[in-house]
């Protein structure tokens, strides 16, 4: 399955800033500390997301970025996912600020790592496909989505209490905190375009997506499958690309393009009613690249 375009450059990025951190160490200077330390600057808000301490660091971080963050940026698009990511990351940094203001966390520490924008990314997929069910290894039975994501979230808050193994679990809250300050204000914001007849963005929303998610419904109205479905149908109905054939010389007969064009059409209703029916996890990858593919056309 192809990677999507934000979540492919985090990844280069990350990559890249990891190899370089091994000969020049560029993490003492673009990590995140305390502000009340001469060696802050703003942009460590920013940058320290794409440090990291070793390899499984990255390792498990970019892992989880590609395996949550690819599909949250199918959904979304790209331009949403990246705000979302930013400021997860960001909002992370700060509440690991206030621990250190508060003396919870050494003022000397350096944070990096991009655990608190990864976490954010967790609790959307969570929001977003709450009954997905994951294999997570050594569990040797699946779990659904919102189970896995509450589970961390307490283990992440005892962990934090204890303060014990000088990992970063306030700002993994943190990220997670404000990824759900993003999805409340974006339903907000998606209920008042909803009642006005503007168009949110024109992207899918969380309250579009969780209220026919969860319930697996079919209906022909609202949620995120219909959509989607009107999205791809909008830009693929014929009066929409007339002009195009009549720039063309009118060469492409318009029986077969029609004809075409429906025959596209049903192939996306199917993959949406198999997603209604089994789930994401349900669609082969090459389903999967079609929707994608449609979405973005």
């Amino acid at each position: 399955m192809r990677i999507p375009p934000v979540v492919k450059t985090l990844l280069l990025l990350n990559l890249a800033a990891f190899i370089i951190d091994q000969f020049l160490p560029i993490s003492n200077v673009l990590g995140l500390y305390y502000v009340g330390t001469p060696y802050f600057h703003f942009y460590q808000f920013v940058t320290y997301m794409f440090m990291h301490g070793g390899f499984s660091h990255i390792f498990f971080n970019m892992f989880a970025l590609w395996m949550f963050g690819r599909i949250m940026e199918q959904v979304w698009g790209p331009k949403r996912f990246l705000i979302y990511y930013l400021v997860c990351g960001i909002g992370a940094g700060a509440v690991q600020e206030l621990g250190q203001m508060a003396g919870l966390i050494n003022p000397l520490a350096n944070t990096i790592g991009a655990s608190g924008a990864v976490y954010g990314i967790l609790l959307a997929f969570g929001m977003t496909f709450p009954n997905e069910r994951l294999f997570i290894i050594p569990i040797p039975f699946p779990i659904k989505a919102k189970y896995f994501v509450a589970f961390y979230a307490i283990i992440e808050i005892f962990e934090a209490l204890s303060m014990a193994d000088g990992v970063a679990h306030l700002a993994h809250l943190g990220g997670m905190l404000f990824g759900l300050i993003m999805i409340l204000i974006w339903r907000n914001q998606a209920s008042r375009a909803r009642m006005t007849g503007d168009n949110f963005w024109q992207t899918t929303t969380y309250e579009d997506i969780t209220s026919n998610y969860d319930r697996g419904s079919s209906t022909s109205h609202g949620g995120w499958f219909s959509n989607m479905k009107q999205r791809i149908n909008e830009n693929k109905r014929p009066d929409a690309q007339a002009d195009m054939h009549v720039a063309d010389g009118g060469r492409a007969a318009d029986y077969e393009y029609n004809a075409r064009k429906r025959q596209e059409n049903e192939e996306i209703d199917r993959i949406l009613a198999k997603i209604r029916q089994h789930g994401y996890s349900g669609l082969t990858a090459e389903e999967k690249q079609r929707l994608f593919d449609a979405s973005k056309k």
